[in-house]
């Protein structure tokens, strides 16, 4: 076979090299009962059973991978994602039928979404589907994929992701897929190398046996030349001694070529993220998003249970200074009850800073919490997607109050000081007009607001680009703001991480960047090579 060079667009960096594992979808047969309620019991039992089984899973798993496990729980307790599978009962069509037709009913509609996050969620309801369909056919919802394989399917479901031990090496090559998907997200906290966006994988009816995959520049060679592979292990080889290098060096401060010190700081979801982890190999945390508390499948969470997270983050940091964002809701993250449904733009509709002021009850409740975990530890507060001076104002106002209401009832708390995410160019602009504590710069939104293109749709992903000179001339501007109030200004985006975009970053004059706990080694070491 000769080799076959794919080019898609790069889900999770890193190099792999192995055998090729080719997902098909597993068909399960039942025994089918001509009695509609015999079938309508059979698919609530399996509906359970699936159920049940998340459930088991979210127990056993960190943070980021049970937030999507359990999206896919309030999924199967959704009555309209049921409703149509029941009805199709009632006229004599079969539990399995009824449910792959229902689901794939949803599917369809997920795949056509014109926003991105809604067809990358696609995937989920996938995952859902199949679950289900297992427990009523008596099969194992996930095949088994061997470690160290390069996954090669139309696309991935999290189950199937989650069953795989990463721990060997391997990769994953989509002819679909998102980089903004589920998968995509565990990809990357995993250090899986990711391809998506491959097209159709025809092989003639002869499914490849290699496979190597470039995560960085989204390419994927099935069964490459002997030469290609040579060439290629070297580069394998070459990324795997810099890693080491960065891996030894990554408890140490950070320091450009000419010695000026970089403060590098952590994004975390959560405590389990922080698991085994030692606090050297940062400067403290630039980013908690504490989303993954709203997104459980049982509700908002009440005072308590905020508090005993912030808390236990603080206490692991020890005294370094942690950056908690307040909710960060809307836009690509939907928190059911609480976000508004059907906005024609979520993106330019009610999201961060605005939901939390139109929610006072809920916003109220987490500043509560927040203030009385601030005396565990250095805490810094931020606010999402703020635009205009006036929403700092009126959350600097209701925090005042909370923290006041908190001391007269004798409750122990400090007062944190608050600060803005600098995500929207209006804000960028016009900094130094605003009185917050900090900025902390979020270029994921920045790029995509300043560049009018989000970079999960592949026609104009090219365009949200960061390096782009309109998008750095804001953070510099940002940067600027920061010097002349004598406050701190940190960057706590994805190109943080995008080692290609450190010696652009800095020339801005950033001197505080914050990654996910798996890029810091990494980090550093291109730190290290900028010149100035």
């Amino acid at each position: 076979m000769a080799e076959i060079q794919l080019i898609g667009r790069a889900a999770s960096p890193g190099l792999a090299f192995g055998p090729v594992a080719v997902l098909t979808a597993a068909v399960a047969g039942r025994m089918a009962s001509e009695d509609p309620e015999q079938e309508a019991a059979a698919l609530r039992s399996a509906i359970e059973g699936a159920r049940a089984e998340l459930a088991e899973q979210i127990k056993t798993i960190q943070s980021e991978a049970a937030d999507i496990l359990e999206f896919q729980a309030a999924m199967l307790e959704d009555d309209s994602l049921t409703d149509t599978a029941y009805e199709l009962i009632a006229i004599g069509i079969t539990a399995d039928h009824a449910w792959r037709r229902a689901l794939d009913l949803e599917i369809a509609g997920y795949r056509a979404a014109e926003d991105e996050y809604f067809r990358a969620r696609a995937v989920d309801i996938v995952d859902i589907r199949d679950r289900v369909l297992a427990h009523l056919g008596g099969v194992e919802a996930v095949a088994g994929i061997a470690g160290g394989s390069i996954v090669a399917a139309e696309d991935i479901t999290p189950s199937t992701f989650l069953a795989t031990d990463w721990s060997q090496g391997g990769a994953i090559a989509l002819a679909s897929g998102s980089p903004s998907s589920h998968v995509a997200m565990l990809a990357r906290a995993r250090g899986a190398p990711m391809v998506v966006g491959l097209g159709p994988l025809s092989w003639h009816g002869q499914p490849p046996v290699l496979a190597l995959v470039d995560g960085d520049a989204g390419r994927v060679i099935f069964d490459p030349e002997p030469e290609t592979i040579r060439l290629f292990e070297l580069r394998m080889a070459a990324a795997k001694a810099e890693r080491t290098v960065a891996e030894a060096t990554s408890l140490a401060p950070a320091f450009v070529a000419n010695g000026r010190r970089i403060t590098v700081l952590l994004n975390v979801a959560g405590p389990e993220d922080l698991a085994n982890l030692d606090p050297a190999i940062c400067d403290g945390i630039g980013l908690v998003r504490t989303e993954f508390l709203f997104e459980a499948a049982h509700g908002l969470p009440d005072e308590e249970t905020q508090y005993r997270v912030y808390r236990d983050i603080l206490v692991w940091a020890q005294d370094k200074p942690v950056t908690i964002r307040t909710l960060d809701a809307g836009g690509d993250k939907q928190v059911p009850g609480l976000t508004v449904e059907g906005e024609s733009n979520p993106f330019l509709g009610l999201r961060g800073i605005r939901l939390s002021l139109a929610r006072p009850e809920v916003f109220r409740m987490q500043l509560r919490a927040l203030c009385r975990a601030a005396v565990h530890g250095t805490l810094k507060v931020m606010l999402p997607m703020v635009a205009v001076p006036s929403e700092l104002d009126r959350a600097n106002e209701m925090l005042d109050a909370e923290f006041t209401a908190l001391q007269a009832k004798g409750v122990a708390c400090a007062r944190p000081p608050l600060g803005i995410m600098v995500e929207v160019p209006a804000a960028a602009l016009c900094a130094a007009d605003f009185g917050a504590a900090f900025y902390s710069i979020g270029s994921n939104d920045l790029t995509q607001y300043t560049m009018a293109a989000a970079r999960d749709i592949g026609a104009v992903a090219d365009l949200n680009d960061t390096s782009n000179p309109a998008v750095l001339a804001l953070i510099a501007a940002t940067v600027e703001a920061g010097l002349k109030r004598g406050v701190e200004v940190s960057l706590c985006g994805d190109a943080a991480a995008n080692t290609h975009l450190t010696a652009a970053l800095l020339a801005t004059g950033l001197t505080t960047l914050s990654v996910s706990p798996i890029a810091v080694a990494r980090l550093k070491a291109a730190i290290a090579k900028v010149s100035s």
